[in-house]
């Protein structure tokens, strides 16, 4: 990520340094994934569409220990394989939208608050931004070659209220509760870099 563009981190020392933690990232371009991989003072495995892994990308991917996920169904081997990655005090990346957009976390999928709740990791929020602000001249699809792109980690939360509870309703609130703290984030991420 260094060799093409120039990645600004900011709160990386955020990020736990041990024990297992959960990294909600916004997803408006193809690059915030691998962005983030390539700049986390921890390895990170991203709950990633099974569409990604074709071709020479399947074995790469899954040697570099990033996880396949069927978002059309519940997909229990994915749910299992990102669980075993936090019960080893390892670092999940979720994108909490589920697909690329906006990246301003409006919309969240329940299954960022179902790993959280399930597991007791604690959330740290991460804004990537400048990744979709401009096309490449190269490459219509990636940012401009050494353009800037900022990665801005945030503080750790709990998603759970402390209760322990797992309910649907527990699950609800839990994902209002992330949704707020998200929002936050990205708005303390465009004011610190003037995005």
């Amino acid at each position: 990520m260094y060799g093409l563009w120039k990645p600004r981190v900011l709160g990386s020392w955020k990020l736990p340094a041990q024990g297992p933690a959960i990294l909600a990232v916004n997803h408006s371009h193809n690059i915030d994934g691998p962005m983030v991989m390539g700049v986390s003072p921890r390895p990170t495995h991203f709950l990633i569409k099974k569409e990604a892994f074709v071709g020479p990308l399947d074995p790469f991917l899954t040697r570099i220990g990033q996880l396949k996920v069927d978002r059309q169904s519940t997909d229990r081997t994915a749910i299992t394989r990102a669980l075993g990655v936090l019960e080893a005090g390892g670092v999940l990346g979720i994108f909490p939208e589920g697909s690329r957009g906006d990246g301003d976390f409006a919309a969240l999928r329940a299954g960022l608050a179902y790993f959280a709740v399930r597991s007791g990791a604690p959330i740290v929020p991460v804004a990537v931004l400048g990744s979709s602000e401009r096309q490449g001249r190269l490459i219509k699809g990636l940012p401009p070659l050494r353009s800037r792109v900022d990665v801005v980690f945030g503080d750790p939360f709990e998603a759970g209220d402390g209760t322990g509870r797992r309910t649907r309703k527990a699950l609800d609130e839990a994902t209002e509760r992330i949704q707020k703290q998200l929002a936050g984030h990205l708005e303390n991420a465009r004011r610190l870099t003037g995005r």
